[in-house]
């Protein structure tokens, strides 16, 4: 079922093996935190790219502000904790939703950034997140748009207050079929 999953969300009739996914870079957050990590120089050889995380952070905020190549873009999303759903949407930026409600739990995500290359359309993102507190907790599907054709050469993710040591994101590239 995921398989047939990522296949409906790449476009391919089967979904793409484990050696279709190439390392780029990997960033550990170390003693005493950071403000926000960044991937530059991600090489244009690829047809997607795919963004993990693990974070936690000092604030219950909710978010973290993705920025491509620099400026931002705006997102759709939809949440829910096992008792309600919510559904909004921001016109102003791409968030990478750190849906915790807590300081201790990790947030875990992945954001599938499509066709990041591609200089003849905008670029979209589907993200899948979220976190558990032993009873409680909370996923979010969220997609987002960037309105530039432009190739992305640069990702930078802000949190709300500081990414706690251990917070760790990786980007891959996805090669093509």
């Amino acid at each position: 079922m995921i398989g047939n999953a990522i296949a409906g969300l790449y476009g391919v009739g089967v979904a793409p093996s484990l050696a279709a996914y190439e390392s780029i870079a990997t960033v550990t957050v170390g003693g005493g935190g950071t403000s926000s990590i960044s991937f530059t120089s991600i090489p244009s050889t690829f047809t997607h790219l795919q963004l993990r995380m693990m974070a936690i952070t000092n604030t219950t905020a909710q978010s973290a502000t993705t920025t491509f190549n620099g400026s931002n873009g705006g997102i759709h999303w939809l949440t829910g904790n096992g008792s309600t759903v919510s559904a909004a949407n921001d016109t102003t930026k791409i968030f990478f939703p750190l849906t915790q409600g807590s300081t201790t739990a990790p947030c875990v995500g992945v954001m599938d950034i499509l066709d990041y290359a591609n200089t003849n359309k905008y670029k979209t993102t589907r993200q899948l997140e979220g976190y558990d507190t032993n009873g409680s907790g909370n996923v979010s599907i969220t997609s987002g748009l960037w309105m530039n054709t432009s190739a992305i050469t640069s990702i930078s993710i802000a949190a709300v207050g500081t990414f706690n040591q251990y917070s760790s994101f990786a980007l891959y590239g996805i090669k093509g079929a």
